[in-house]
């Protein structure tokens, strides 16, 4: 008898078969695109065809729910895989969510009647999306403990339709609560996520013995402050509350974040980087609870959670996840990373500590951090789109 194999096709593209392959370009290339927008606007006073918002509103909730909810479901898409062994979405499936975010971020350039209502109906496709492509694989593999993501990820499409509900004038005055709302949630993903992968990663990663220790209390005091914190800086009640919690998260975070240092992370940028990013949240609770007494500004402090800390956190992760998951090494990363890095601290300086020092440049610093902020997200495009788009070089699926 003849055994004749059908030829094997060989994939040339391989940018949806997993999450992480298309929304980690995305954020990557978006992370350029608006910022360069935003660049123009605010540096050079130049109309760039925003619709329907007023372009600093557009630029703050395009950083949360386009730039980070990117990250974000390219994270949780893979990670969910991991953690149930199930598939979570793929191929045409994955595509439709991903057009439901491109068509949103494109929304707010139609010049139609409309685009907004455009853009808050392909945002909240994109994000049921997601939520149904995670929560399915939990519930269907019991893996209750995965619960409070899930919860996380359904409050961030509540803040996001309390967003455009204020936009759009269905009720008064809701646009700040939703970008509120939306940031410390996805800080709050960011807390979560960091507990359960920065002492792994150190511990594999660095060449000694060093584990990083975790003290369980500390676990069990940092969600509920956390929580407690975010619902009175949201809805703006009690100062005095919010700086206490601000002041008692930062203890419990410098704890944690101090458990996990080893001096041997310097040589490894894909661990410095994580352990930067966490102490400028750290950092960012200390400001929040010495603001009660100074004239501490609040951009600085919600830059430095956001440009110090999710932005440093989302390109590490990004760049470590996908070495690892297109079968790469992850303790060789490219050359390249470390200017990655450097570039985005620069940002992080140019965008926080030098306006707090050298006020009278203000303008100049902004400047300069979102030229560096575009170089490091253009470095991490070039040289990750590649491994990005084809298969995993080891040639197993993903």
């Amino acid at each position: 008898m003849l055994n004749i194999d059908e030829p094997k096709v060989e994939q040339k593209l391989a940018i949806f078969n997993s999450g992480f392959r298309i929304f980690f370009l995305s954020a990557g290339l978006f992370a350029v695109i608006s910022m360069l927008l935003w660049l123009v606007n605010y540096s050079l006073n130049v109309d760039v065809g925003v619709k329907g918002f007023f372009t600093v509103t557009w630029h703050a909730h395009e950083m949360i729910y386009g730039y980070a909810m990117a990250v974000v479901s390219g994270f949780l898409l893979t990670a969910v895989t991991n953690w149930t062994n199930r598939k979570t979405l793929t191929g045409k499936s994955l595509s439709l969510m991903f057009v439901f975010w491109l068509l949103a971020r494109a929304s707010a350039f139609l010049a139609l009647e409309n685009n907004v209502e455009m853009m808050f109906l392909f945002d909240s496709l994109f994000l049921i999306m997601l939520l149904t492509g995670i929560s399915l694989p939990v519930m269907k593999s019991r893996q209750w403990s995965q619960i409070s993501i899930i919860l996380v990820v359904f409050l961030i499409l509540l803040s996001n339709t309390l967003f455009y509900a204020g936009q759009l004038g269905f009720v008064d005055g809701t646009e700040r609560t939703g970008l509120y709302a939306g940031f410390y949630l996805i800080l709050l993903l960011v807390l979560i996520l960091s507990r359960r992968v920065i002492p792994f990663f150190i511990e594999k990663g660095v060449d000694n013995d060093f584990v990083p220790a975790n003290k369980i209390w500390v676990d069990k005091l940092v969600l509920p402050l956390f929580i407690g914190f975010i619902t009175l800086d949201i809805f703006d009640i009690n100062s005095a509350a919010i700086s206490i919690l601000a002041a008692l998260l930062f203890v419990l975070n410098l704890l944690r974040v101090s458990n996990w240092y080893s001096h041997a992370i310097w040589s490894k940028p894909l661990l410095w980087i994580l352990i930067l990013a966490y102490s400028f949240i750290t950092l960012g609770f200390l400001l929040k609870a010495v603001a009660y007494v100074t004239d501490m500004s609040e951009l600085i402090i919600l830059h430095l959670f956001a440009v110090g800390g999710v932005s440093l956190i989302t390109l590490g992760m990004m760049s470590r996840v996908a070495l690892g998951h297109t079968g790469r090494n992850v303790f060789d990363p490219p050359a390249v990373v470390f200017w990655i890095f450097v570039s985005i601290v620069l940002a992080v300086i140019f965008r926080v500590l030098f306006p707090m020092f050298f006020g009278g440049y203000y303008l100049q610093w902004i400047l300069l951090s979102q030229l560096f902020w575009i170089v490091a997200f253009t470095i991490f495009c070039i040289s990750y789109s590649v491994m990005l788009l084809k298969p995993r070089i080891d040639g197993r699926p993903g």
